[in-house]
């Protein structure tokens, strides 16, 4: 009695001509089921009272006003030059220059380096990276570019503070 009923259902579908999703049928059909051996899992209670798998939340950009318009640098005018005392463990005078970017956000940039030559009015360039103990500070000045000059007696890591290889003193 099953053979016949199993029959009944099989055999007519395997001579009918298949047709494609797009022709009418629909995946959802006995038709279209794939065979599989192992069992259906069951949800769990505990899975049904926690609800459904929620995806994990966007990170948020370090370097907001650079990552919106998908820049690496921007160029800026100084609006004012200061310095930030850094977070609990380090102490120092970090300094810092408000900058009016070129698409008119107002950002807090770090000067690197020892010394800096920038004024209000200076124009400068900004890229992203945040300073770890200054809070606020997601952005750096790019030494030796524009008006802002190159770090004067650094040897190594110049390329990082703009700073040329120094010329070898030539014996006459």
């Amino acid at each position: 009695m099953a053979t016949t009923f199993l029959r009944s259902i099989l055999l007519p579908s395997l001579r009918r001509p298949a047709l494609g999703p797009t022709a009418g049928s629909t995946l959802a059909s006995p038709i279209a089921r794939a065979f599989s051996m192992s069992p259906v899992q069951n949800v769990t209670l505990n899975q049904v009272l926690r609800g459904c798998r929620k995806p994990q939340r966007a990170r948020h950009a370090t370097s907001p006003a650079l990552s919106a318009i998908h820049a690496p640098a921007l160029k800026g005018v100084c609006v004012k030059v200061g310095i930030v005392r850094p977070k609990k463990p380090n102490s120092g005078e970090r300094k810092t220059a408000r900058v009016r970017l070129s698409t008119g956000k107002v950002i807090t940039a770090y000067i690197p380096g020892e010394g800096h030559n920038i004024q209000q009015h200076s124009v400068v360039l900004v890229r992203g990276g945040r300073t770890q103990d200054c809070p606020g500070v997601r952005y750096h000045l790019v030494r030796g570019a524009l008006d802002l000059g190159g770090v004067a007696t650094r040897a190594s890591s110049r390329s990082k503070y703009g700073t040329k290889k120094p010329k070898k003193a030539s014996v006459g």
